[in-house]
């Protein structure tokens, strides 16, 4: 279980994906984006 009290969803994958191939992130380079809810703490 996660901090958020859950498991992450694949739409909650996938907005990290959309966000990564949009022009929003076009400046992010050499990032790690942890899409895991805060499993890790």
């Amino acid at each position: 279980m996660s901090a958020l009290g859950r498991t992450g969803t694949v739409s909650d994958v996938a907005g990290v994906a959309v966000f990564l191939a949009s022009p929003e992130a076009s400046f992010v380079t050499g990032q790690i984006l942890e899409a895991s809810g805060g499993y890790y703490l």
